[in-house]
């Protein structure tokens, strides 16, 4: 990814008043191929940087410079295990599956440092009171910040697909990253507003459109 020096001065600051929450990963599947693999292309200390690294730059995403304004966290942690499926987070714990490790067939480090900012915003975004009911619109925000941090994975659906705005993950990032076009910010807005429950109107409040003719709009950007 490319920032511009602002950008950099700006994650630097972030990073420093990061000191006050601890990052730590732990392998508890090193006797497995995924968590050896895990421990020869990743490793832990660079585990921990990236969820050091993923924390600031979401905080830079979300626009919370100050502490007062994120999520009471005073520890995030990662825990790779042999466990089925990909990653989830609960709370601020992420767990990491070996066998997704052992079995990825593509550049495993890269991936890992994507799935990770995927779930360091989970750990970070408001609004997950809510996420039964609407988790597209959360799983959307994390790939949004992956998006944004050059980690998009060559398989993601391009801009313009999708059946759904909140169809969730890459197709809703991909949404979310043209209404934040149309106002840089918007996506820090709406991590605010959904602190106090989702709403479809938070579109209305922030673009002056709803949501659908928002998603028809991009639909006929992209000639979708």
């Amino acid at each position: 990814m490319k920032l511009h020096v602002a950008g950099v001065a700006s994650l630097l600051v972030l990073a420093a008043a990061a000191g006050a929450v601890t990052f730590d990963a732990t392998n508890t599947a090193s006797d497995t191929p995924g968590g050896q693999r895990f421990d020869e292309a990743v490793g832990l200390d660079y585990a921990e940087q990236v969820l050091s690294d993923a924390s600031a730059f979401v905080w830079n995403i979300f626009n919370q410079p100050n502490p007062a304004d994120r999520r009471p966290v005073d520890a995030v942690t990662l825990v790779v295990e042999d466990i089925d499926g990909v990653a989830f987070t609960g709370g601020s714990d992420i767990h990491l599956s070996a066998q997704y490790v052992g079995n990825y067939s593509g550049d495993v480090k890269t991936e890992v440092t994507g799935v990770l900012y995927h779930e360091v915003v989970h750990v970070w975004q408001w609004g997950l009171q809510d996420y039964g009911a609407h988790s597209g619109i959360f799983e959307g925000i994390a790939d949004f910040v992956r998006l944004k941090a050059g980690l998009a994975p060559g398989h993601w659906v391009q801009p313009g697909q999708g059946d759904r705005w909140d169809q969730g993950y890459d197709v809703t990032a991909r949404f979310l990253d043209y209404c934040d076009s149309l106002m840089p910010g918007f996506v820090a807005q709406l991590n605010t507003k959904l602190k106090d429950g989702y709403s479809e109107d938070y579109f209305v409040q922030i673009l002056g459109k709803n949501v659908q003719q928002l998603w028809q709009d991009y639909k006929a950007k992209y000639g979708g």
